[in-house]
């Protein structure tokens, strides 16, 4: 009986969610009528094969919006969309997002382009570090320390880029980084078998002390240990003159090309190959696999580096992409919010990519209303991907399948 019931709550609750964003686009309604905004669709370096600009008019688009948010929130409520629910859910809040954006650059334009190359750009640690919890958890182990990673990560890729010179070399200091602090995470949990979620928080805490001492003690006498050479964006020969998607997926920098090719290939190795079945076959299952001679301890270990690779790499972001030097907890919780993209990716690298893009979003959003003439204050506006966050796992996610053996340590018999 429950079990029947649980589609038509989780309807009835996309259903008033729907009706909220309805409520709140309508709320919109009070632009001027005769305003209009302009929705640019070229890159402002120029394009090859350039786009004419979308003008609409904001009253009459918002207005359409929200009929169209308030027919589909009916539509869940009256019959539902099945399995597509979630993907209705996803359209209501692509429309409001949409209205927003048309009210907010009322008078004025919008770079379509820089608010999606920002989003991707913005996705890239939040991916690593989902990727990062993905191997972790299929494998078995949970991991809490994505958020410690980042910092060791994103400190030593300062260091060792200032130092050499080479932005090359501070990404190789940031993934030796976050897998010593992944090490760390897997001799306590694998070989010591203490708590997992404990275990995770504790990193936390050692990353952010660490780094913020070395930072206070050691970079603010010697300033040219804080200027990492940044990595710049470049632009692929013939992909990037693609209308629309060559500027914004191909005029990237280094770790956005590295993302897609880590989410392609973990996505490949996990379900594809014999390594990433016994590796699931472990979390799942450990002895059961340990019976048929795949080593559980090695293959955790194993997951549980490579995860402190990836979220090294992510952690190389904040100081060889986003800034120009390493500060103090610069990470902002962006450790916390890969975890809420890996739940709502439901344990899917392409999964944790969407989520990622979602999260990532939010932040370029945040900072285009930013530039924009709107009485919203900036304070809010930053706050963004945190209660979009909230706000998605708490209410959307729904129910997921843990792999069974998540946080569960095994003893060999």
């Amino acid at each position: 009986m429950s079990g029947a019931a649980a589609p038509v709550r989780r309807r009835r609750r996309f259903a008033a969610f729907g009706g909220l964003l309805a409520a709140l686009v309508a709320a919109l309604l009070r632009a001027d009528a005769s305003a209009r905004t302009a929705f640019v669709l070229n890159d402002a370096r120029g394009a090859r094969f350039p786009l004419p600009d979308l003008v609409v008019p904001v009253a009459g688009t918002v207005r359409i919006l929200a009929a169209l948010i308030l027919a589909l929130a009916v539509l869940l409520a009256v019959r539902g969309a099945g399995r597509r629910d979630a993907a209705v859910v996803g359209v209501m809040g692509g429309l409001a997002v949409v209205a927003l954006l048309t009210w907010a650059g009322a008078g004025t334009s919008i770079s379509v382009v820089s608010l999606l190359r920002g989003t991707l750009f913005a996705a890239v640690p939040i991916a690593f570090g989902a990727l990062a919890g993905v191997l972790c958890e299929r494998s078995g182990v949970i991991n809490i320390a994505i958020e410690g990673q980042f910092l060791a990560g994103a400190f030593t890729a300062a260091v060792a880029a200032s130092i050499l010179g080479s932005a090359w070399w501070g990404l190789l200091g940031g993934i030796a980084a976050g897998a010593l602090v992944g090490l760390m995470l897997a001799g306590l949990t694998i070989r010591f078998a203490a708590d997992q979620i404990v275990s995770g928080v504790v990193l936390i805490v050692f990353a952010t002390g660490v780094t913020s001492f070395l930072t206070s003690q050691l970079l603010a006498g010697t300033p040219s240990w804080n200027a990492p050479v940044r990595f710049q964006a470049f632009a692929l020969p013939g992909l990037s003159d693609v209308p629309l998607l060559g500027p914004i997926v191909f005029d990237q920098t280094v770790l956005v090309y590295l993302m897609l090719l880590a989410v392609a290939g973990v996505q490949f190795g996990l379900f594809r190959t014999r390594w990433g079945l016994r590796l699931r076959s472990v979390g799942e299952h450990p002895a059961a696999a340990d019976t048929v001679g795949i080593p559980v301890l090695r293959t955790r270990y194993r997951a549980v580096m490579l995860g402190g690779v990836l979220a090294g790499v992510g952690g190389s972001w904040f100081t060889l992409e986003a800034a120009s030097q390493f500060s103090k907890e610069m990470t902002g919780g962006r450790g916390f919010i890969a975890l809420a993209a890996m739940l709502v990716g439901r344990y899917s690298p392409v999964g944790a990519l969407g989520a990622g893009l979602l999260f990532g979003f939010a932040d370029a959003l945040a900072t285009a209303l930013q530039r924009l003439p709107v009485p919203i204050p900036s304070s809010l506006l930053r706050a963004t991907p945190y209660v979009i966050t909230i706000v998605v796992v708490a209410g959307l996610v729904g129910r997921l399948r843990v792999p069974a053996a998540d946080g569960k340590p095994y003893v060999k018999a």
